[in-house]
């Protein structure tokens, strides 16, 4: 089947369900093997492989001014997140699934596992310039991160490496039996080259050895859709 990859990055018609802005994140991938990834995601998605390997992204940042459409600028929530994902696609569309997120906020935790079904975990985390800590309060899963920043790549061109794993604006979950799809929208990422000075994580065990890919983007304000059944 054809994935389409540029029709995720339209904006849905209707209004926003909510709204975000992502900020400082970090983007760190692995290359594994299929089989390795395949029994941890829902039978009725196809993992969206590059060059026969499933990636999958370990992505601190930072989440401010996030608030549904109903509610007032007021009261919207500061907190960070760090997600763990894969690469996946439903009736040729691309998108991402999530093995789990971190939130430092209890009650961003509990909205998302309501409203998203989401694996959502509370830790307490913490972030200073390019260094970025966090420990989730159930199990003692962290991650600790410092880098430097490199080359500003600018927005991604289709059919590379950068577009593939950066530009997904479609998340998949489930509940129970049912399959669910939401979108987001947003300009493409000023995507930055990083090295990573230091880097240890042990929210995703099954990721061991060097990571094979790791970039920047300073941020984008986002518009949220959904979630619907499929």
């Amino acid at each position: 089947m054809k994935i389409d990859r540029i029709a995720p990055t339209r904006r849905p018609e209707g209004s926003a369900a909510g709204f975000q802005k992502w900020r400082n994140l970090l983007f760190v991938h692995y290359a594994l093997a299929p089989e390795i990834v395949r029994p941890l995601v829902p039978k009725d998605l196809e993992l969206d492989l590059w060059e026969g390997k499933a990636h999958v992204g370990v992505v601190p940042f930072e989440m401010k001014d996030i608030r549904s459409s109903w509610m007032p600028r007021m009261t919207a929530l500061n907190f960070l997140e760090t997600n763990v994902r894969t690469y996946v696609h439903k009736n040729g569309e691309p998108g991402v699934f999530f093995f789990s997120l971190e939130a430092s906020s209890w009650l961003a935790v509990k909205v998302a596992r309501a409203v998203w079904k989401l694996p959502y975990f509370h830790a307490t985390m913490s972030t200073t310039g390019s260094v970025y800590s966090s420990k989730r309060t159930e199990d003692g899963a962290r991650i600790d991160a410092k880098w430097t920043l490199g080359e500003l790549l600018g927005p991604s061109t289709p059919d590379t490496y950068e577009h593939f794993v950066l530009e997904r604006y479609l998340l998949f979950s489930t509940r129970g039996k049912a399959l669910y799809k939401g979108q987001v929208n947003h300009v493409p990422y000023p995507a930055q080259r990083v090295t990573l000075e230091r880097w240890q994580q042990s929210l995703f065990p099954k990721a061991t050895g060097e990571p094979f890919a790791a970039h920047f983007a300073s941020g984008v304000d986002v518009e949220v859709f959904g979630p619907w059944r499929i």
